[in-house]
């Protein structure tokens, strides 16, 4: 009984959050206890609150100044601790009056073991895989001891039966005597801490997942506040030249400019920082609730810890229902300062180095005239536009620079991009070639069809890194593995000829003149859209819509609308803007990573901004 009597104190020491012996007990309102730290921890995961919630009550503490320390200590509970520190741990095993000091103790039995009673244990073939601890490990707070549960009613049984009605542990004489006969679900004590554990694993796995999400959140936001900084740099470098032409008379104008650029740009970066930082505190309430809660995969359950659980448990939940982070808000919130330019007063009379313009839409003359055959994102964010002639692949940024030109030597088709910076080009001929991400040809052949066979090609790759060559004359699509060879699948298209074609998650959109199509990867039409005849009609995915571009050719006028990935319309985002009209009737769409629309016609480069 003594023993017994010592094991229920030392459980009664125990912190139901931690599970480990009270450190700094503070009382709650409700005359809980809990450790300091964990009282912090649950005040940290109730954010801007300034009450704790009790996890086994659920009553609210009101805690002064969010200040866990200013809450009454457990001065009697303090005590009693360093008391059972400094008691010494007899052996329980052995039968004599005078008990010798523990030296170990066996988790698996249960028992604290003497020096000699340890001796005698370790030779018995049946005890030589328990689990043995000294007593200066436990003494030293590195490890916790294994309880075993005994019915309070029936001190010599083991609570092996959990019911699920009462929400506690009983021994099969209690289940007998007083859960038989009222409709209770009663369970081993071991398959309902095996769900607990299950439980709480899949709670782990959710919060991991909700966390990235927010990871990538806040990998975005910090990607446009650099967009943003450049923007400003931009534009206060034109107005640093201007004003150095000028007269020292201009001073004044040339301050005016450069707060402006600066308030429009400083109202932009703060609006993207407090959406860093309500990432961020998400991110934080996940981790610490989620600490809480895993803490508790193996720990045994009592009435008190079960219901800090199923509270811990609650708040997880309830955070990880919250919605995920609207991906678009720091593109559109980032748009307001890029849009910005610097015009200079150039051949004008009035004197000033000039004004700050918001402009929704920049042209780029292509190089060379009527040279445009594709047009693709690259992998660091910048935009490919390919022409058919040996004229190259040239590469620009969002903000209408022409960066670089690759593949010079090439007649493009179409091309696309690896998940690992890697190029796949098609020709005039169909010919299919790879390259490195510094644009050197690397020795891999692809069996497509000859240009007699299956006339213009064009291609787009996957997410998986398969590579999809349409066909206009069969009207077909192949489907080739990056490490080429022959194709892997054919893809008919049902009498229509693949003009253009992108991958779109875990479909394919194919534009053929004024029609749209969303196809499964074994062919078969999902979802159609159609414009008028006079007109043409080109899509493309942007992450789960899907953005169109509807071309009066004959008027020159170009609009842009987005859709649901069901074909649904949403709204219209550029409405018949002009164009310079192309002598051929040709044009690609796309989106920049940074969130402008890039559209394409043979001779120009249109980069669209809207809020």
């Amino acid at each position: 009984m003594a023993e017994e009597l010592k094991d229920t104190i030392a459980q009664s020491l125990e912190c139901p959050v931690c599970l480990t012996t009270f450190t700094d007990p503070k009382i709650l309102s409700c005359s809980h206890t809990y450790c300091k730290v964990c009282l912090e921890k649950l005040l940290e995961s109730r954010a801007d609150d300034q009450m704790i919630r009790c996890p086994v009550c659920r009553d609210d503490t009101q805690v002064p100044n969010l200040d866990v320390s200013k809450l009454p200590a457990s001065l009697a509970l303090r005590n009693l601790i360093e008391d059972v520190k400094n008691q010494q741990q007899i052996c329980t095993n052995c039968d004599s009056e005078y008990k010798p000091q523990a030296v170990v103790y066996c988790q698996d039995c249960g028992k604290y073991l003497c020096n000699t009673c340890h001796n005698m244990h370790s030779q018995w073939k049946d005890f030589v895989n328990h689990e043995i601890i000294a007593m200066s490990e436990i003494s030293s707070g590195k490890v916790s001891i294994r309880r075993y549960r005994k019915c309070r009613t029936h001190p010599k049984e083991d609570e092996e039966c959990f019911c699920s009605n009462c929400k506690k542990f009983t021994c099969f004489r209690c289940v007998v005597m007083e859960h038989k006969d009222q409709g209770h679900h009663v369970i081993e004590s071991a398959a309902y801490e095996s769900n607990h554990t299950k439980t709480i694993e899949e709670l782990e796995s959710q919060v991991e997942k909700k966390q990235s999400c927010f990871r990538n959140y806040i990998d975005l936001i910090d990607e446009q506040k650099k967009c943003v900084d450049n923007a400003t740099k931009h534009c206060t470098y034109d107005i640093n030249k201007a004003y150095d032409e000028a007269v020292r008379q201009l001073t004044e104008t040339r301050e005016i400019l450069l707060g402006e650029v600066k308030g429009k740009t400083e109202r932009v970066e703060e609006a993207l920082e407090e959406m860093k930082k309500s990432a961020q505190q998400r991110i934080n309430h996940l981790t610490t609730i989620a600490e809480m809660v895993t803490n508790r995969r193996n720990a045994p359950v009592d009435m008190d810890t079960l219901a800090v659980y199923d509270t811990l448990c609650e708040d997880l939940q309830e955070a990880l229902n919250q919605e995920n982070p609207d991906y678009e808000q720091p593109n559109k919130t980032c748009r307001k300062a890029k849009s910005s330019l610097f015009e200079r007063n150039i051949g004008k009379d009035e004197l000033g180095l000039g004004k700050i313009v918001n402009e929704l839409v920049k042209s780029i003359a292509l190089p060379t005239k009527d040279s445009m055959n594709v047009m693709i994102n690259t992998p660091d964010g910048r935009m490919a536009v390919g022409c058919g002639e040996v004229r190259g692949v040239n590469i620009f940024s969002a903000d209408r620079h022409l960066q670089q030109t690759v593949l010079k030597d090439v007649k493009i088709s179409a091309l696309g991009f690896l998940s690992d910076g890697r190029c796949v080009v098609i020709d005039k001929s169909n010919t299919v070639a790879l390259y490195t991400p510094e644009f050197t040809k690397l020795n891999v052949m692809f069996e497509t069809l000859n240009y007699d066979e299956g006339g213009i090609s064009k291609l787009t790759v996957d997410s998986d890194d398969l590579i999809y060559v349409s066909y206009r004359k069969p009207e077909k699509i192949q489907v080739f593995s990056s490490a080429g060879g022959k194709a892997i699948k054919e893809i008919p298209c049902q009498g229509y000829e693949p003009q253009q074609i992108t991958s779109y998650n875990d479909s394919l959109i194919i534009n053929t003149s004024n029609t749209v199509r969303l196809i499964d990867k074994e062919g078969d039409v999902k979802h159609t859209l159609t414009s008028p005849s006079n007109t043409y009609l080109y899509a493309v995915s942007q992450r789960n819509t899907i953005l169109t571009a509807t071309v009066k050719y004959d008027e020159g006028l170009v609009s842009i609308d987005e859709y649901t990935d069901e074909l649904k319309h949403i709204h219209n985002l550029i409405d018949e803007y002009k164009i310079e009209k192309p002598e051929r009737h040709w044009y690609y769409l796309q989106r920049y990573r940074s969130g402008e629309i890039a559209f394409c016609t043979p001779d120009n480069l249109y980069i669209m901004n809207f809020t």
